[in-house]
């Protein structure tokens, strides 16, 4: 009984602290947020409507393919591997901390700009 319950334990505390993994950057100076090309590891970040995780997703960036080939998750913005592979003239810029989420802004190339918040988790400012 003792063993199990050591076991369960032990799983819930390793489980959690995987947590989700880093793999956006904004930069310092311009504020700028990428996603490398080719990150380490399985990822899958989402951009909400609100500063509210139960919001409508705006955008995804995944590592599997099946989030990204089709927009399975319906992202008014689109879902990609990386940043790299946005439509060109497009970028997102890091504009501040709200809670626990990022206020994000999506310029498209023709300077049409919409709001997003990112979990502050997903991400590292450098």
């Amino acid at each position: 009984m003792n063993k199990l319950l050591s076991l369960s334990i032990f799983l819930v505390v390793a489980t959690t602290s995987l947590g989700q993994t880093i793999v956006g950057h904004v930069d310092k100076k311009t504020k700028e947020f990428f996603i490398p090309s080719k990150p380490k590891g399985d990822y899958k970040i989402f951009g909400y409507q609100y500063a509210n995780n139960t919001t409508q997703k705006m955008i995804c960036f995944s590592s599997y393919s099946y989030d990204v080939s089709d927009n399975l998750n319906k992202c008014p913005l689109g879902s990609y591997f990386d940043t790299s592979l946005m439509k060109e003239g497009d970028r997102i810029l890091y504009l501040g901390m709200v809670g626990n989420f990022a206020k994000m802004s999506y310029i498209a190339g023709n300077g049409k700009k919409t709001l997003f918040y990112f979990p502050k988790g997903s991400f590292v400012i450098k």
